[in-house]
């Protein structure tokens, strides 16, 4: 009997965790009618989640579709050099430490519904605030598009091409819209910790099913020495700089990821926080460990795929294990679940926060500062759809592979840390010298994108954020500050 994923048995799984979604989101929305009225209550949850919940929507925005879906076809194309997958989640953990609880304890005294909030009650600068919104909202439309390519490519995959990329992208993001309108924050949190359990168990099955039925590392490894040992080398001198300049890149940048600074305002409590912290500690070893592992057996499994034909790995290898035996079938029925889930569930959260500062941070602050609460949630909702029309044109034929999608958001959003994350804890950090630091290391590491240009083999975002920094803090001592402005400074940071 043919167990693989495709035909009816692949739709029947898209359409019951699309129902499961629109029923999780159905579900919010009756148990909290009051929703639509207040900018807490939908873009943070009423800032009460609780520790499982707050910590498995971390981890489904940090661990999703480019994680399990695009992270085996790097792993395939590299070799064991992709190894540095699992420290740059490792990384973000560190960068979250330095600033998560003093941000969630400045976020509740003044309740903050945005990063962007942040930049306006730190340095009170029209153009800080709207250059930095401008940056993450970049990075927020960059990872959005990610997102809706690895639905197409994960449900193509997995249903054996039964149905095709773009039918998989238009089915989800209706469900997304839905779910999202209805149930804002809490839906999506709900809808994380489904795909969590789900998306754990999977990817475990996947790897013992890979072990089993394609012979597992050893077997992997004999292989590439034998017909590709390009791919049991080390890097060199300067692959290495690459390495550590993706670390820092991919570290702080997802830290300040937009969606992700919104979860820590949304915890019940420091406490809660720090607890979700210490479980995702464990994170990168039981999720980016084990789907390199899958990528480097899959190099045995499925030899000699194009870059193209890699992308589809993940999907391959789930429906050849789903074809040997029952457990393995429905095993693979949840990691294909989760893993749709998965990328639905960041998509939306990503799409909150993107609607959260357009409304609030530019719409509220600038354009219609009288506009209701219940107005702002709507022209964020409207403008969030538009905004998803124009990158499912982007997804329909998508430029790049996932990693390479993965990679580019960085180099401009994480612009936006010297001023977000020292501005924390420094009184002297001058307004003038944050935009100014901002903007020249937004201007210099575009030019080195668009162009190309690489120097000593490290990601042209650090170039930027050097010079930011140095802007930033030399900027900041050679700028006379008066003493009201200080203690003013002193008081937004004290907690």
């Amino acid at each position: 009997m043919d167990l693989a994923f495709s035909g009816w048995p692949g739709i029947i799984i898209l359409a019951v965790y699309g129902a499961l979604m629109l029923g999780v989101g159905l579900f919010t929305y009756l148990r909290n009618r009051n929703i639509h009225e207040s900018l807490d209550e939908y873009y943070l949850g009423g800032r009460g989640l609780g520790v499982t919940v707050l910590f498995f929507t971390f981890f489904a925005t940090q661990y999703s579709g480019n994680t399990v879906v695009g992270y085996p076809p790097s792993a395939y194309r590299q070799g064991f050099e992709y190894l540095v997958s699992v420290p740059f989640f490792i990384m973000i953990i560190m960068a979250y430490l330095l600033f998560a609880p003093r941000l969630y304890s400045i976020g509740k005294k003044y309740k903050l519904v945005t990063p962007a909030q942040w930049f306006e009650k730190r340095y009170k600068s029209k153009a800080i605030t709207i250059l930095a919104s401008l940056l993450m909202l970049y990075g927020l439309g960059n990872y959005l598009l990610e997102q809706l390519v690895a639905i197409g490519q994960g449900v193509s995959g997995l249903t054996g091409g039964t149905i095709p990329y773009q039918l998989g992208v238009i089915f989800f993001v209706i469900i997304m819209l839905i779910y999202g309108w209805l149930g804002g924050m809490r839906s999506v949190a709900y809808t994380d910790t489904i795909q969590g359990f789900a998306l754990l168990f999977g990817v475990f099955m996947l790897l013992i099913g890979s072990i089993i039925y394609f012979g597992g590392v050893p077997t992997s490894t004999d292989y590439m020495q034998a017909y590709s040992p390009e791919k049991l080398g080390i890097p060199d001198a300067p692959g290495v700089r690459n390495w550590l300049s993706l670390l820092l890149l991919i570290g702080i940048g997802a830290a300040v990821y937009p969606h992700a600074i919104q979860r820590i305002f949304s915890a019940k409590s420091e406490k809660t926080l720090k607890r979700s912290f210490s479980r995702m500690a464990w994170m990168p070893f039981a999720t980016a460990g084990v789907v390199f592992l899958i990528g480097i057996i899959g190099i045995n499994a499925f030899p000699g795929l194009s870059t193209g034909e890699s992308e589809q790995l993940v999907g391959m290898m789930a429906s050849s294990i789903a074809s040997q035996n029952m457990i393995f079938y429905w095993a693979m029925i949840l990691l294909f679940g989760g893993v749709i889930a998965a990328i639905v569930s960041t998509a939306d959260s990503i799409l909150l926060t993107f609607q959260s500062i357009i409304s609030n941070d530019l719409y509220g602050n600038y354009i219609n500062p009288d506009a209701s609460e219940r107005k702002k949630l709507l022209v964020g909702k409207l403008i969030g759809v538009v905004a998803v029309g124009i990158l499912i044109l982007i997804a329909w034929f998508p430029p790049a592979t996932l990693y390479q999608i993965f990679v580019l958001k960085f180099e401009l959003l994480i612009q936006i840390s010297p001023g977000f994350i020292i501005g924390l804890y420094w009184n002297r950090l001058h307004p003038k010298a944050v935009f100014a630091g901002m903007l020249a290391g937004t201007i210099v590491a575009s030019v080195m994108t668009i162009f190309d240009l690489s120097l000593l083999n490290i990601a042209s975002g650090l170039w930027g954020l050097l010079l930011n920094l140095i802007i930033c803090v030399i900027g900041s001592l050679m700028m006379s500050v008066s003493e009201k402005e200080e203690s003013e400074s002193e008081q937004v940071i004290s907690v």
